[in-house]
């Protein structure tokens, strides 16, 4: 199994850098593929800061990437849970967070907006501090 960096995933999905993209596709379609929460995150960084990528582009590309065969990510579940919230309009870094509580009671925060958007999308408690 081989680890990604962000660049990869990025010319896997945008195909931007055509020689780089055709080694990408080429992991991709031999090799089983490790993704860490963090590259993934940035990944999606990079999608919407550099490369114009509204959330409702970003989601299904992201979900499309975990949902292959050879892919294996870093806490799976969070992962999944997260792109599923980010889809239904949560922040991803802000979903990530909200699926990886472990044995948290609730997620506090002093962002009134992040409260109001996680409650109506995750129905995880998520209080003011």
């Amino acid at each position: 199994m081989l680890a990604v960096d962000t660049n990869v995933l990025v010319r896997f999905l945008t195909g931007d850098d055509a020689q780089q993209a055709k080694r990408a596709l080429a992991l991709f379609r031999d090799a089983q593929v490790w993704i860490a929460k963090t590259v993934l995150l940035e990944t999606e960084w990079v999608l919407r800061s550099l490369y114009g990528f509204e959330s409702d582009r970003a989601a299904p590309a992201l979900q499309a990437l975990v949902g292959l065969e050879n892919v294996h990510l870093e806490d799976a579940r969070a992962v999944q849970r997260a792109l599923g919230w980010f889809a239904a309009g949560l922040d991803l870094a802000d979903a990530l967070h909200l699926a990886s509580l472990d044995r948290a009671e609730a997620f506090v925060t002093f962002d009134a907006n992040f409260r109001k958007r996680a409650a109506r999308v995750t129905g995880v408690p998520v209080r003011a501090l």
